[in-house]
């Protein structure tokens, strides 16, 4: 047994050890029980209800591919792959840029408006259930600070701050 303190051979201190087991838990368990509540409810995978999130929150819900890429964090083919499988269901389509004709945009379908607007309620009732009602309002608080120092050392070069920074101004009014 390790005294309060002392630092393991992994190289964490036992307060260092409990935080990041009970992190590593929750990034093993969470994206499992949004993936089960989107497939169950919409039909949908995580990253496929993502894509199509980004797409219906830009302009005329369309992106270009590298843009799109960038605002969910994934590769071009691994999102090629989950934008053909969205057009293959009706509710992408992809088109080449006017303003780049060697660039593609991708541009969510009326269908697919539908499929985001009728999975969202949902979704957010998975993510509230899970995480936001498990948490005081002092603690929501905190872990968008912590959120935020963390991104710090993976997203360095801040590529998509634009992602989880567009929620931090306040609403138009």
């Amino acid at each position: 047994m390790w005294d309060d303190g002392e630092v393991k051979p992994s190289g964490l201190d036992r307060c260092e050890q409990a935080a990041w087991v009970r992190l590593a838990s929750i990034l093993e368990l969470l994206p499992n029980v949004l993936d089960a509540q989107l497939r169950r409810d919409a039909g949908l995978m995580h990253f496929e209800y993502f894509v199509l999130a980004m797409l219906s929150e830009a302009p005329r819900r369309t992106l270009r591919m590298s843009e799109l890429a960038a605002q969910t964090n994934s590769t071009p083919p691994r999102l090629s792959h989950v934008v053909r499988r969205l057009e293959d269901r009706g509710l992408v389509e992809r088109l080449p840029c006017a303003e780049n004709l060697r660039a593609t945009n991708a541009r969510l379908t009326d269908s697919g408006w539908r499929k985001v607007r009728e999975a969202a309620p949902g979704h957010t009732a998975a993510v509230r259930d899970n995480v936001i009602d498990a948490l005081t309002a002092e603690q929501v608080g905190q872990l968008a600070t912590i959120a935020e120092a963390i991104l710090g050392r993976l997203d360095p070069e801040r590529a998509m701050s634009a992602t989880y920074h567009r929620y931090d101004r306040e609403p138009d009014r």
